[in-house]
């Protein structure tokens, strides 16, 4: 029997009245009921955002459907925390954000209010999905986010029949291609991203200095198995990310170093992993417990038992 989410929540980072939310909410009604909360201005490149300088506020909203919003004054990461500490009454059960317009691919995601929206809710204890539609630069006309609702659709039918493990979110990249031509849906991991950064300086009237923080749009390397390598095919990019930033492959290099007691240092390091292999949420201990290696960036194979680097498996 197919399970249902009782409450989803959808938000964005491109403000309460961005078409790409209208379209995500319209395809989540499949799903069970929905309400919206969302920034009342754009948000985008706002990162991961606590306010707790001053007092959020809300407002109601119509879109452009009639349908009823909700907009605060606060960062996407405030709105999941307002909705899932019971701003509404029901609890949520699932956060999705976006239609983000332009991809958020690599480095990206730690930029990305969209993304970080998803962090917030897994950091709440609720599963999280981000949407994001590649942007193309210099198309004129309105944008059809149809192909990206119907790709969110997809992958939030799969989440409520399967379930997300604990502390996972899934970050998901469409192509901007008419649906026909979208060639399926690939499970990636991030690729590497290139920034093309400058920095612009000014003068105002008053021969005061002021900066942008300009340049072109950034690149990426087309990597096949990666976000930014399946949307140069065509395909629909998924994937899963963590909290937890720990780069365990650089363990091991670490305590070779000299420390101040590096006795003390080792043996914490090695209570670290033993801790890592009882946790159920992690790849590394998830992988183990079904007797499967665990690969860190690179390829490397690490046994969490004696920090161990092995040849990796790749598929």
């Amino acid at each position: 029997m197919e399970k249902k989410m009782k409450h989803i929540l959808v938000t964005n980072d491109d403000g309460v009245l961005a078409p790409g939310l209208l379209a995500l909410a319209q395809e989540m009604r499949k799903f069970g009921k929905v309400s919206i909360l969302a920034p009342d201005r754009n948000w985008s490149g706002g990162g991961h955002v606590k306010t707790l300088d001053r007092a959020l506020r809300v407002r109601e909203f119509r879109l452009a459907d009639g349908t009823q919003a909700f907009a605060s004054d606060g960062a996407p990461s405030d709105c999941v925390a307002l909705a899932t500490l019971g701003y509404f009454k029901e609890p949520i059960d699932l956060v999705v954000s976006g239609i983000n317009v332009g991809a958020n691919l690599g480095h990206d995601v730690t930029y990305s209010g969209t993304v970080t929206a998803a962090m917030e809710a897994v950091i709440m204890g609720v599963p999280g999905v981000a949407v994001s539609l590649e942007a193309v630069e210099g198309h004129i006309g309105e944008v059809d986010y149809s192909p990206a609702a119907r790709a969110a659709g997809k992958v939030v039918r799969q989440v409520i029949e399967n379930d997300l493990p604990q502390e996972i979110l899934l970050n998901v990249n469409v192509p901007f291609l008419p649906a026909e031509k979208i060639r399926g849906i690939m499970l990636t991991r991030q690729g590497l991203r290139v920034y093309h950064s400058r920095l612009d300086e000014r003068v105002d009237p008053r021969n005061r200095p002021y900066y942008w923080i300009g340049g072109d749009a950034p690149t990426g390397v087309p990597e096949r198995g990666t976000d930014v390598g399946a949307l140069a095919e065509g395909f629909v990019s998924v994937t899963p990310m963590q909290l937890d930033l720990t780069a365990f492959r650089a363990l091991t290099d670490l305590n070779t170093w000299t420390w101040d007691d590096t006795s003390s240092l080792e043996s914490t390091l090695l209570e670290a992993v033993q801790a890592e292999k009882q946790r159920q949420v992690s790849p590394p201990s998830l992988l183990l417990k079904r007797g499967l290696p665990a690969t860190g960036p690179g390829g490397q194979v690490y046994l969490m038992g004696n920090i161990k680097k092995c040849p990796a498996y790749l598929n």
